[in-house]
């Protein structure tokens, strides 16, 4: 293993500062936001903003990368994050922070989208995966332990922006000094709703949904801890656990969507996390036991979801567009990552902290009854059709590199092309030729 991560460990080391530097960043604004009185509105609109720039990145990184190439790209992402942190913290006002999150969005997708090319063009077929699942540890591990690092200190003051900027600059020194060569270009990628909608209609609709409520839940978490009186070390607990949580509890749900229909494993994930959200609604915990237990079960639901989703949609998929497929229902996840804090904050600020609840739990009934629906209106895929479930990290860091790095080779055709071809030889094998 020492051999296949040496020629990449500079990849991992800048990717896992960033991801540090980033959880600090995330978990710090909603805090300090709302000791200096931002309201619920305002700091939905933090997620808005960092899910607009976060799919603009997408969109536009790989023209930056291909004019000025991987290195110097990565060290511009780094530089403006850095930049974006400190000018945070020398202007506090929710109208200031909002477009500056919208520009840290666009360079964490940046930043992400170049190390996963440059690792997908470094990793062998023998050692893709292991590279693959060490990458995902690594930014789960970085990320929350710059959440968690938050209760060291005093959420109030310069100190935290401070570091998360020192280190932001930090990330971009491993691949600054590295002498590889730069990789091939990014992955472009392309919306087309229609198409999606063709492959998986339960993907596309169900993937929007879990944008919502995940994107609420991570913005605006740590007002919600805040607002039901957690210490700052039990709020960087309760925005922590529910990753790692949904980490681990990928590992039996991908064994059960691998062996019955994925519709129905997502249906029972979202059950559960409906029952979660009654939980936090009815109950109303107060206590810090009680809040960390049920925010554990509403993590293992949650960011379990998103790669359930993924391997439905490409178990319908042509073969060979897997990459195209997981890039397009990332935008729709990112398009729900817009509405849901916006969404969500408003429902804070009519219904106080439940009203977080109150708008996953919408988005997660939603999801029950179209997927209900759409297991009575079309058969599950066959048990040898099937791909195989692929773990991910929580779908807020994922970019359309991740699935080229997870997957495998670049594909040659458009899923256009793809599931035109699958169409025409369907309606071939079912026609009758009269002369026969």
């Amino acid at each position: 293993m020492i051999r296949q991560l040496l020629p990449v460990s500079a990849l991992l080391l800048g990717s896992g500062l960033l991801l540090f530097a980033g959880g600090m960043h995330g978990l710090i604004l909603p805090v300090r936001g709302a000791a200096e009185g931002f309201g619920a509105t305002e700091l939905g609109l933090l997620g808005t903003g960092w899910a607009v720039g976060y799919v603009a990145g997408c969109f536009y990184v790989p023209r930056i990368v291909g004019s000025v190439g991987h290195i110097r790209g990565f060290g511009v992402m780094c530089a403006f994050a850095a930049i974006a942190i400190l000018l945070q913290a020398l202007l506090v006002t929710p109208e200031f922070w909002i477009p500056v999150r919208a520009v840290s969005g666009f360079c964490f997708a940046g930043a992400a989208m170049i190390v996963e090319s440059w690792l997908s063009d470094r990793a062998s077929p023998q050692s893709r995966g292991t590279i693959f699942g060490v990458y995902t540890m690594v930014n789960l591990g970085a990320t929350t332990a710059g959440q968690l690092a938050i209760a060291t200190g005093d959420a109030s003051g310069f100190l935290f922006f401070a570091v998360a900027a020192i280190v932001y600059s930090l990330a971009l020194v491993p691949t600054a000094l590295s002498t590889s060569e730069s990789p091939a270009p990014l992955t472009s990628v392309r919306l087309n709703l229609p198409l999606l909608w063709r492959n998986s209609p339960v993907a596309v609709v169900a993937v929007f949904l879990v944008g919502i409520s995940n994107g609420s839940f991570g913005t605006l978490s740590a007002v919600y801890a805040d607002r039901v009186g957690l210490t700052l070390g039990a709020l960087a607990l309760f925005a922590s656990i529910p990753v790692l949580a949904g980490a681990l509890s990928q590992v039996p749900i991908g064994f059960a969507s691998d062996r019955m229909d994925r519709r129905k494993v997502l249906l029972v994930v979202a059950v559960l996390a409906v029952a979660a959200d009654l939980g936090f609604i009815l109950l109303a915990p107060q206590d810090q036991m009680m809040n960390l237990v049920l925010v554990s079960i509403f993590g293992a639901a949650i960011f379990a979801m998103y790669p359930i989703i993924v391997a439905h949609a490409n178990d319908h998929a042509p073969e060979g567009t897997s990459i195209q497929v997981s890039g397009g229902l990332l935008m729709v996840y990112g398009l729900g990552n817009i509405a849901g804090p916006l969404i969500a904050g408003v429902a804070m600020s009519a219904a106080g902290a439940s009203g977080l609840f109150l708008t996953t739990i919408v988005a997660h009934v939603l999801m029950i009854l179209y997927t209900a629906l759409r297991i009575v209106q079309r058969a599950a895929v066959a048990e040898e059709d099937k791909g195989a479930f692929q773990m991910s990290a929580p779908a807020r860091g994922l970019t359309p590199e991740t699935a080229a790095l997870a997957g495998g080779e670049q594909e040659a055709e458009t899923l256009e092309e793809a599931m035109e071809a699958e169409e025409a030889d369907q309606a071939r094998s079912t026609s009758t030729d009269p002369t026969e």
